[in-house]
């Protein structure tokens, strides 16, 4: 027969397992980046909001994507660029969610694995080209 401190230590553990290796569905937040302000990270995406206009963001984002590797496609209506950087599939997705404000979202795989650092590094480059 269970003991009833084992068994709720069962659930307790059962259920840090389960939040530890959920994979995607919790954003870590990650702020104080100076000038850039926060922008939150899943395993493969960057995403964060900026009170740049729409067609600066745009301009900056085929810029330094065209610097970084190879465009495969981009839609300025839609808001998207797919691209190829370092050997990772990256999509870029641009949705203006105010009159003043720009939603930016990168999310890059490499061998069908999230790489967060990629995204990372195109965000940043991003987001200080459009400042300047």
């Amino acid at each position: 027969m269970f003991d009833l401190r084992k068994r709720n230590g069962f659930w307790i553990a059962l259920g840090l397992v389960f939040l530890l290796t959920s994979s995607g569905c919790i954003y870590a937040v990650a702020g104080g980046l100076g000038a850039l302000g926060g922008y939150a990270v899943s395993p493969d995406t960057v995403e964060g909001d900026s009170e740049l206009d729409y067609d600066t963001l745009w301009d900056s984002a085929v810029e330094i994507v065209g610097i970084m590797g190879l465009i495969r496609t981009k839609d300025y209506k839609l808001g998207n660029i797919k691209a190829s950087i370092s050997g990772a599939a990256v999509t870029i997705d641009l949705a203006q969610i105010s009159s003043s404000e720009v939603r930016m979202r990168i999310k890059a795989r490499k061998n069908m694995l999230p790489n967060i650092k990629i995204a990372q590094d195109i965000f940043v480059k991003i987001k200080n080209h459009a400042r300047q």
